[in-house]
C-alpha cells in the first residue's frame, strides 16, 4: 500500500492508503476528500480534480499531457506543480506523497 497525504488549505488532512495503479483522483473520490470532486470520472474533461503535487513527488512524475495541460489552462491557481489527480497514477515511488487541495 501506498501512504498519501491530502491537504486542505485550512490545515485539514487525511492520510490514506492505495493500491498501485489507480489513479490519484479515485483514491481521493473514494475516502470522500473534498474539493477533488472528478465530476468527469476520470475523463480530463472537467478539471475537478486538480491539485498541487509537492517536491520531491512531483519531479518523479511523466510530464503533463497536452490534453492535460489544455484542462489546467482553464484551472484557477495553477502553479508549476499542479495536476489533474486522473491522471497520476499511484505508484510505490509515490509513497508518503503530499497532494495540497487548491482553494475552493
Amino acid at each position: 500500500m501506498v501512504k498519501i497525504t491530502f491537504k486542505a488549505q485550512s490545515g485539514a488532512a487525511w492520510e490514506v492508503e492505495a493500491e498501485p495503479g489507480v489513479s490519484v483522483m479515485s483514491v481521493a473520490v473514494k475516502h470522500r476528500v473534498p474539493v477533488i470532486l472528478g465530476a468527469c470520472g476520470g475523463s480530463q474533461a472537467c478539471g475537478t480534480c486538480h491539485a498541487y503535487v509537492a517536491e520531491p513527488w512531483c519531479s518523479t512524475l511523466p510530464p503533463r499531457g497536452d490534453v492535460e495541460q489544455e484542462m489546467l489552462d482553464f484551472a484557477f491557481d495553477v502553479q508549476p506543480n499542479s495536476r489533474l489527480t486522473c491522471q497520476v497514477r499511484v505508484t510505490p515511488e509515490l509513497d508518503g506523497v503530499v497532494i495540497t487541495l487548491p482553494p475552493s
